[in-house]
């Protein structure tokens, strides 16, 4: 779909002159980057578009709570909600204290958790830094979560993909060979830190809970993200034929909205999912999303109920935060979507709670200190929502 007035992006030129740095995004807009990633001489990273692995199934790629997990449903049913991490952008590659500090707020949240104990952790992309190389996997991922005791379900970020040596490593290899394996067992790469591996059916999946179905998207390397034709089916199938008894959540790693000086939003990623409500009429509950390494609650009116609350969770350890060029109220100017609450100075996780009535959210900040403090609290419907003219959504 066109995006005349969106897609003036700041880093279009495909030659960056001597002397230059690529420009910042503008103030009060959410989708400075229309998805394609440029290609210039300056670049010494592998950004191109990777081929995805194997799947380890057949279509529709569905992951089921219930039956990978009976324990966990069992606990869930009893607790009547659904309580769960969200956090992106973990791997400490340079400095890993922030990630620590992270994890051991995230692992004593489970012991002192307030009401129902949280049962998994979705992490939304980046799991290790800079080319999700397997060696790297122990550092930053096998050790800071070694006393995380619930399991950890996983979209790819575009360093889980990104390859710097094609000639040591295939794009994903070392998230699949965590994240993806057909008979799960403990990888001796975890050394005293073992976790046994899962068995997700492919690196883009649908997570089917009693509360809610999650569809997380892959989308791969390229700045901005990218996806082929047969991943926009897919979320468009996911949309139509997910359950109309529970919430619909849309993960992906590469933000639609965001109001950072950084990366911004992706106007290509929008039509993702533009695309996929247009053709099915079904909105998410909540969208989830990473790549940005700050926490931004973003909402956008779709549905003529209330607003869709957009989060970008990409504050989980990486150690450069991006700031933001705009207020808590602002809306963008490109997209009318509205900045609700940002936390740009400190790195943190956030903690999801759906019932058949509510998604309700609270998020833990640590400063570079080490300091601990309360974030941002939400609340919204749960319900499925539903477009009786999907075709006159405004452009998102």
């Amino acid at each position: 779909m066109a995006h005349s007035a969106k897609t003036t992006n700041v880093a279009s030129r495909s030659v960056i002159r001597p002397g230059e740095v690529r420009p910042r995004p503008k103030p009060k807009h959410s989708q400075a980057h229309s998805g394609v990633s440029p290609l210039h001489p300056v670049s010494h990273r592998n950004v191109s578009y990777q081929p995805l692995p194997r799947p380890l199934g057949l279509p529709p790629y569905h992951y089921d709570l219930s039956e990978s997990f009976p324990d966990i449903a069992a606990a869930i049913a009893q607790d009547k909600k659904m309580v769960f991490h969200v956090v992106g952008d973990t791997g400490g590659v340079q400095d890993g204290e922030f990630q620590s500090n992270v994890a051991e707020q995230m692992i004593s949240h489970l012991s002192d958790a307030r009401g129902a104990k949280p049962r998994f952790c979705y992490h939304v992309g980046d799991v290790v830094y800079f080319t999700g190389m397997k060696d790297d996997y122990y550092a930053q991922f096998y050790e800071p979560y070694s006393h995380y005791d619930v399991p950890i379900f996983s979209i790819p970020g575009n360093h889980d993909g990104e390859v710097d040596d094609p000639a040591q490593q295939t794009s994903l290899d070392g998230w699949v060979q965590y994240f993806m394996q057909e008979h799960p067992d403990v990888d001796p790469i975890s050394k005293d830190a073992p976790r046994v591996q899962l068995n997700l059916p492919n690196v883009y999946w649908t997570l089917v809970t009693p509360y809610a179905t999650i569809v997380g998207l892959y989308t791969n390397v390229p700045e901005g993200g990218s996806i082929d034709s047969v991943q926009q089916q897919w979320v468009t199938n996911e949309f139509a034929t997910a359950p109309t008894d529970r919430a619909l959540i849309f993960a992906l790693h590469h933000p639609i909205y965001s109001f950072d000086v950084y990366h911004s939003g992706s106007s290509k990623m929008a039509d993702v999912l533009e695309n996929a409500i247009r053709d099915t009429g079904r909105v998410p509950n909540l969208a989830l999303s990473g790549h940005v390494h700050n926490y931004q609650r973003i909402e956008q009116t779709i549905a003529p109920g209330g607003p869709t609350p957009f989060i970008v969770s990409g504050n989980g350890g990486y150690h450069n935060l991006h700031a933001v060029h705009s207020a808590p109220g602002d809306a963008a100017q490109d997209s009318g979507a509205v900045l609700k609450y940002v936390a740009a100075q400190s790195w943190g996780f956030m903690t999801l709670t759906i019932d058949h009535d509510t998604i309700s959210g609270a998020t833990i900040e640590v400063d570079r200190a080490g300091h601990v403090k309360a974030g941002d609290t939400f609340s919204y419907p749960a319900a499925p929502i539903m477009l009786k003219a999907p075709k006159s959504v405004p452009t998102l």
